[in-house]
């Protein structure tokens, strides 16, 4: 709800302020002061007074967007920390190009606080996203986002990629311009050293490009020079970090079938095996190296002869996990089930195999990365709109902690709590209590007061589940181990009531996915989105009628068309 507010807000003010300097040309023009009084209608726009230092004054900022009224935004999605890109209006001159560096550690710095729906996007990133409109102004963006982004902070490749996915694409003479001024190699990779955060920064804008891009585009980008930097930099002598960039970096870029097969020939699959065995290694950093490296050799560049992990993990003693079948579609999950990773843009979400309806239950999730996540409970009700920013707690029928944040997040609302930051290596704790209606949230065993808003929407139900903001990662246990910070009531745990066939337990590589999708015969007339059930409801008022009544009734709008519905009607003679 958070992207859509602040868009109507920011159209509604540009509108206004063009209509007012409209009238005020007029008058002037009458009056024989035409020049005057321009420029003291769009002073307030451009802040572009003669007498501006090119740092941005925080707290004026603060002040003004705390003087602005805003539009009510209840009704439309939220996105987590996105917000919307501001264009110019029709009458506004470019802002005065300010100091890049500042605005860069500013946008930075405020990120955390983009919690509720009536705030304005703040001041840095609009002007960011204005500079960028030029190849000049975007070439400025992305060198200080790889110059200035510290190494320590959590949320920092983040902020790159949510900055730059906001960004117009970048023209073909921007992306040689780019390619020219860092002029990667594999002597590059091995310059600065004992500052690996220009190299992470290099690799996270790298594969934040690779995303957004597709096609010839992507393949331009994927130079003999930055591929050999990437493969330089995924050697044991580079830092974690830079390793997990630059993998993640290949990764994207892999997306474009070409791409994917000039990286394969590089025997890229050699190094990935010696990084596959960090998976489980104490160290968070290296274990979130071992965990894509492994992904990748399941899913992206196979190794002839080796075994997929799938059919070699031992599940015997796991009856609850990660449900591969209900999330969102870029969530990475471990082939055991209890390990999931988000390294898209968008705010990816899953929910567990396991329903419950009554008594008291308990789970535990390590933090692997200490960024934004959305970690609690939620319904078959709860919507996974990851693109919208539709994540746990934004609706009615969840309710999620944030460690990074400091909040609970309910209905798409948030309240502080008094926890600390989550770190690498936390516990977080959460306790479903049906019997009593309440949820409650611990953190390394320190709880937090009751929370029970969720219960006035359902009361049954629920799973365990998670969101995910981009390079965040968390393990999952059900009970199939010991707790670190059991609660001291009594308590059930999934891994103790709930049964998975040994097929179920099964998380397919999206290669063997693929294949077994493309084995499936679909009737012509089965339902557009569960290719299961007839198609036998229509949906009014905009008449379309391609969908089963199970997958009707749990839209809002129209998958094709977007119009909102009203009804939905069975149409009795489509049934078979």
């Amino acid at each position: 709800m958070i992207v859509f507010g602040w868009a109507v807000f920011l159209a509604s003010r540009s509108l206004g302020q063009g209509l007012l300097l409209t009238l005020e040309e007029h008058i002037a023009h009458f009056l024989g002061n035409r020049g005057a009084i321009t420029t003291m209608g769009n002073s307030c726009i451009c802040r572009d007074d003669s007498g501006t230092d090119d740092s941005v004054d925080t707290q004026q900022q603060q002040a003004e967007n705390s003087a602005v009224p805003t539009a009510d935004t209840r009704s439309q999605p939220r996105d987590p920390v996105r917000p919307p890109r501001r264009g110019r209006g029709p009458h506004e001159p470019r802002r005065k190009k300010q100091n890049v560096d500042g605005l860069v550690l500013d946008t930075l710095a405020v990120i955390r606080t983009l919690v509720d729906n009536d705030q304005e996007p703040p001041y840095s990133m609009i002007t960011l996203h204005e500079m960028a409109e030029t190849d000049e102004g975007w070439l400025d963006v992305v060198q200080s986002l790889i110059r200035v982004i510290p190494l320590e902070d959590p949320l920092g490749p983040a902020v790159i990629t949510l900055l730059l996915d906001e960004c117009p694409l970048p023209t073909k003479d921007a992306l040689q311009k780019l390619t020219e001024i860092l002029n990667l190699n594999g002597e590059v990779a091995c310059q600065d050293s004992g500052h690996p955060a220009k190299h992470r920064n290099t690799s996270a804008v790298l594969g934040c490009l690779a995303e957004k891009l597709a096609g010839p585009a992507s393949i331009g980008l994927l130079s003999p020079g930055i591929l050999e930097y990437l493969l330089q930099c995924l050697k044991l002598q580079s830092h974690p970090t830079v390793m997990l960039f630059a993998l993640i970096a290949l990764e994207k870029f892999a997306q474009t079938s070409e791409n994917k097969l000039t990286i394969s020939e590089s025997s890229i699959s050699d190094r990935l095996v010696t990084l596959e065995s960090w998976a489980n290694d104490p160290d968070y950093l290296k274990r979130q190296v071992g965990f894509c490296a492994q992904w990748s050799l399941d899913n992206l560049f196979l190794k002839e002869g080796r075994q997929l992990t799938y059919e070699k993990v031992n599940l015997s003693s796991i009856r609850a996990m990660l449900n591969s079948n209900d999330v969102s579609e870029y969530l990475k999950i471990s082939p055991h089930g209890l390990e999931a990773r988000c390294d898209a843009s968008s705010f990816e979400s899953v929910r567990c195999t396991f329903c419950v309806d009554a008594g008291v239950w308990y789970y535990e999730v390590t933090v692997v990365t200490s960024g934004v996540m959305q970690i609690g409970w939620a319904t078959r009700d709860s919507k996974f709109l990851n693109h919208e920013g539709y994540g746990i707690g934004d609706d009615e029928y969840s309710c999620a902690y944030d460690g990074c944040r400091q909040l609970i997040w309910y209905n798409a609302r948030s309240k502080p709590h008094i926890h600390p930051c989550w770190k690498e290596g936390d516990t977080v704790g959460f306790l479903l209590d049906l019997n009593e209606k309440q949820m409650i949230f611990f953190l390394n065993g320190n709880q937090l007061p009751p929370e029970k808003q969720v219960f006035s929407s359902t009361v049954s139900g629920f799973f365990a589940a998670a969101s995910f903001m981009s390079y965040q990662q968390c393990e999952f246990n059900f009970g199939a181990k010991p707790f670190k910070y059991p609660p001291s009531m009594k308590f059930s745990t999934f891994n103790d009531y709930a049964f998975l066939t040994a097929e179920e337990k099964i998380i397919l590589p999206r290669h063997r996915r693929l294949a077994l999708l493309k084995q499936v015969s679909i009737r012509e007339n089965c339902c557009s989105l569960c290719c299961d059930e007839v198609a036998d409801t229509q949906l009014k008022p905009c008449g379309h009628s391609d969908l089963c009544m199970d997958c009707a009734l749990q839209l809002e709008t129209c998958p094709l068309c977007r119009k909102e519905i009203v009804s939905r009607i069975r149409q009795i003679s489509h049934i078979s």
